[in-house]
């Protein structure tokens, strides 16, 4: 850290424990929301989500040529290719904001273009097939197939819009001052290669797989037997370890896992910190109050839609929690117009993920991909509300 930095940091500190009136009951409520929302996410998400998603993004790092990469989602490679392989990886991934963070750098740091890796990035949290089947059942057929829709179409317009504003800039996050360890693959045949990432991505969903309706019989019988699935798959992965690697390549593997670990892990903890301060846990209020909220997301004017999608980018809404939570604020009132605003920008972006993105991406590019998701949910938001209307 520069000196500049830290005597920045030192200043705010310093203004904190000056100007802060701690004493205040709503200071120490949101205070504690800040603390309680990290152990929330300390528990629900780093072991089972962050944790193998940082060692699927080391593994990129390692095992995946930059020029497979380059050939399917650098800034050359066939747009229509990129952006279908872009969004459909990450649907299946069914992960949230922060948990596709270090997937996103993982390809972003092998040379994916600005493009496909931002439809990824979005793609990922936003287009979860067990949420938008929820969406559906719980806040009806007509939202969560706007969802659905919408989901879909933001995640190629972004990314092309992405690509296009930034076509002339330079690639790649080293510029950012983002690193991962260079290529050290072993020669490998490409099927060992897709097995080892695929039973890694499966475990992955599997662990994490949410509990849904027992009518979605399916689902919920995937998520009764998740553990039995994660284990097998595990078992699996071993034996590959042990069949297929030597131990230099673990080792860069391991390497490779702290690097985006140690970059990525202090900005998600920081951001839910400031987050749970700002707007509290799920059902919660922090030291925004709830009701100034439900106040300003009725209707569908241009305001409650901008404010949906700005607030929606701003939670963390962990897997699934933004169903109930806007269940409660369209009893309260909120317009069918910015519950869709929500639902758009909210699972794909939160204040946490902002800034690894930033991060990663660099300020201009992580403000513009910002400004994309809020301005498209804002004005999805508006269309669906006069069609509902």
């Amino acid at each position: 850290m520069s000196e500049k930095k830290i005597f920045v940091v030192l200043l705010a500190a310093f203004l904190a424990a000056y100007f802060v009136p701690f004493a205040d009951p709503a200071v120490q409520n949101a205070i504690a929301e800040a603390l309680l929302l990290l152990q929330d996410y300390a528990r629900q998400h780093v072991i089972l989500c962050l944790i193998p998603a940082f060692f699927i993004a080391g593994a990129i790092s390692v095992f995946v040529s930059q020029a497979s990469v380059i050939k399917y989602f650098g800034p050359q490679a066939r747009k229509l290719l990129a952006y279908s392989v872009a969004s459909v990886s990450g649907s299946i991934l069914a992960v949230c904001s922060c948990t596709v963070l270090p997937l996103f750098a993982g390809i972003y740091t092998r040379g994916a273009g600005i493009g496909p890796a931002t439809a990824f990035l979005y793609s990922g949290p936003a287009i979860n097939v067990l949420a938008i089947i929820l969406t559906a059942k719980v806040l009806g057929i007509r939202l969560g197939v706007a969802r659905a829709v919408g989901a879909v179409a933001f995640s190629v317009i972004i990314g092309l819009l992405m690509h296009l504003i930034f076509r002339r800039a330079p690639q790649g996050a080293a510029a950012q001052g983002f690193v991962a360890v260079p290529d050290a693959r072993g020669e490998r045949p490409l099927a060992k290669t897709a097995a080892y990432f695929g039973v890694m991505v499966a475990i992955l969903v599997a662990i994490n797989w949410g509990k849904s309706d027992p009518s979605l019989a399916l689902w919920y019988f995937i998520y009764r037997v998740k553990w039995l699935i994660g284990g097998v798959l595990a078992l699996v992965l071993a034996w590959m370890l042990v069949r297929w690697f030597r131990k230099d390549e673990l080792r860069d593997w391991t390497l490779s896992t702290w690097i985006f670990a140690k970059q990525i892990f202090p900005l998600l903890f920081a951001g839910v910190l400031i987050s749970g301060f700002l707007l509290g846990r799920p059902g919660h209020e922090g030291i925004i109050p709830g009701r100034w909220v439900e106040r300003l997301v009725g209707g569908n004017s241009l305001g409650a839609n901008l404010f949906a999608s700005v607030a929606g980018a701003l939670m963390y809404f962990a897997t699934l929690t933004e169903v109930p939570i806007l269940q409660g604020l369209l009893g309260s009132g909120m317009g069918q117009g910015p519950a869709l605003a929500l639902l758009l920008a909210g699972p794909a972006l939160s204040l946490p993920s902002m800034l690894v993105i930033r991060q990663v991406m660099g300020t201009g590019r992580a403000l513009t991909y910002i400004a994309l998701v809020v301005v498209m949910s804002t004005i999805a938001g508006m269309i669906f509300g006069r069609i509902a209307a």
